[in-house]
């Protein structure tokens, strides 16, 4: 039988800046009765991950620029927010009320650059950002957790889709794991080569996560994962960015 366990990590606490995850992780994982083993994956959300990094910015630190306020008149949205998601993004791609669409400067496009003012301590005063770098972040927890066992890490994000209602969860960060699984040139069932298939495998694996996750209060911001069926390999995350030149949607 092929079986995917996924498991929410008991008792992970409010993440404050400088907080060492892999023993909260660690302490999450024996609470819940969890042994690592390899071939595991650990899902951890972006926001735990930016806290721990000191990724929060009090707004009213932030001087609007010229731009954020032109950009204020258009959205109807916070000048201050506005100038934290131009200063993390090298394009505004789609601008009305209420919406912002950017392109970040990791290279996803995404709504507001990732900065988030939920489940953030401040009353609604205090933003986070994304990690500097979410492919680095997963490496270093895959390698403090190298002596335990040989694990896949995954950052996960919920994104809105151009063409589908609703937020998904994606794979912002990926080590130890594929960000892409090529499927081209196997046979189908019928024996008829693939021609086109590539799977965003950790964007699966994320959204998956995101189910036990929750959106709101939930508070389970670390998921395991047993039996992920696709052949190890070191991926990251920016496989999964589709060059612009292959964009069709701008």
């Amino acid at each position: 039988m092929r079986n995917l366990t996924l498991t929410a990590l008991e008792g992970i606490p409010e993440i404050q800046s400088g907080d060492d995850l892999v023993a909260i992780v660690i302490e999450g994982l024996e609470r819940s009765s969890l042994v690592l083993s390899d071939g595991d994956v650990l899902v951890l959300a972006q926001k735990i991950v930016s806290k721990s990094e000191g990724r929060e910015v009090e707004l009213a630190e932030v001087v609007p620029s010229q731009r954020a306020l032109e950009l204020a008149a258009i959205t109807g949205r916070d000048a201050r927010m506005l100038e934290l998601v131009l200063g993390e993004s090298t394009e505004v791609i789609r601008c009305k009320r209420d919406v912002i669409v950017v392109e970040h400067r990791l290279g996803y496009v995404m709504a507001n650059a990732g900065i988030d003012l939920s489940n953030v301590a401040g009353g609604g005063e205090t933003a986070l950002l994304l990690p500097l770098d979410p492919d680095a972040s997963c490496e270093r927890l895959r390698a403090s957790l190298r002596d335990k066992a040989d694990v896949g890490i995954v950052i996960n994000d919920s994104f809105g889709r151009a063409w589908r209602n609703g937020v998904a969860g994606v794979a912002l960060g990926v080590a130890g794991l594929p960000g892409v699984v090529d499927m081209r040139g196997r046979p189908d069932r019928f024996g008829r080569a693939l021609q086109v298939t590539q799977i965003g495998f950790a964007d699966e694996l994320a959204s998956a996560a995101s189910l036990l996750m929750g959106q709101a209060n939930e508070g389970y911001p670390v998921i395991h994962a047993r039996g992920v069926p696709y052949a190890r390999r070191d991926g990251n995350g920016r496989e999964l960015l589709r060059p612009k030149s292959m964009d069709l949607f701008r």
